[in-house]
């Protein structure tokens, strides 16, 4: 992913309104390792319910604001599989909803998908196959397998932006 300054992310969002955007809590962007993301997410530190997303569609980067399930405590958790990293044993995935953009997210329409919970999705991609995916194949099939889960999650996770942009 390409480096993005705080006035790029926040024109960004395709579906929060000005004062969203404007309260949005941002990451500290120079502590990033811009080179291993294929999307920035976080968790909003003034707003834990409220989480963002931001990935290059046709080369621009496109932002959305999700919402996390507020977390029950009596419920026992699960682990769940995240839609977009296809990871089951790093961490456990969480429900997030985003409104949709334009006139159909004023309307109230959202769309929801399980995703890891602190958006570890690209350093989860990036770990070594394990003997039960790889076999016993040379450095060269494990590099493959790589990216090609690399491949999968840029897609379904623009996938799943596209939605969101999507007016019905």
């Amino acid at each position: 992913m390409n480096p993005l300054t705080e006035k790029q992310l926040r024109t960004s969002f395709i579906n929060t309104t000005k004062r969203e955007t404007t309260q949005a809590a941002l990451p500290d962007l120079a502590e990033l390792s811009w080179d291993r993301l294929d999307y920035l997410g976080w968790r909003d530190r003034k707003a834990p319910l409220l989480a963002y997303v931001v990935l290059e569609l046709d080369g621009q980067p496109t932002g959305i604001m999700l919402r996390a399930g507020a977390a029950n405590q009596t419920m026992v958790r699960r682990k769940a599989l995240c839609a977009w990293c296809r990871d089951l044993a790093s961490v456990e995935a969480a429900m997030y909803v985003a409104r949709r953009g334009g006139s159909a997210g004023r309307a109230g329409n959202t769309i929801g998908t399980l995703v890891c919970e602190d958006f570890s999705c690209s350093r989860n991609v990036r770990r070594p196959p394990t003997s039960s995916e790889a076999g016993t194949d040379p450095e060269q099939v494990r590099d493959l397998i790589v990216q090609e889960r690399i491949a999968g999650l840029r897609e379904r996770a623009a996938r799943f932006v596209q939605e969101v942009a999507a007016t019905l």
